[in-house]
């Protein structure tokens, strides 16, 4: 069964190199700007800063054949299996990235600690549990 997603925009941040980029938001992310596209803009009309949100990404530059990995890049940890990781090489490399809004600018959404780089297509938004309205 194959699926087709589509992106609905792409990220703006100040990371331009993966390997440079924090392994988590917590590890020192910037804020970064979620563009999307105009024609969403109805589906943007209830967000607003503070609302926090799951961001839903497509790691592009993933390695997609990687089945197992060493958690963090560290070889002092075993080879785990990337189902047990968080680690962006995988089958499906989707990122989820749990974000604050911080302004709503039309379909530019400014968002809190985003550890995805430059140019990651951003695939849907959701607000989180706790956020809901």
């Amino acid at each position: 069964m194959t699926f087709e997603l589509r992106a609905i925009g792409h990220v703006e941040s100040a990371l331009t190199d993966r390997d440079g980029a924090p392994k988590q938001a917590d590890e020192g992310a910037p804020d970064a700007w979620l563009v999307l596209d105009p024609a969403l803009a109805d589906a943007c009309a209830d967000l607003a800063a503070g609302d926090e949100l799951v961001v839903i990404t497509w790691l592009h530059e993933a390695d997609r054949s990687v089945l197992v990995v060493r958690p963090r890049s560290d070889p002092a940890r075993p080879p785990t299996g990337v189902f047990s990781t968080r680690s962006p090489a995988r089958p499906n490399p989707l990122g989820l990235h749990t974000v604050r809004v911080l302004a709503v600018e039309g379909t530019r959404i400014h968002v809190d600690a985003l550890e995805a780089v430059d140019g990651t297509p951003v695939v849907d938004l959701k607000p989180t549990l706790t956020s809901r309205r």
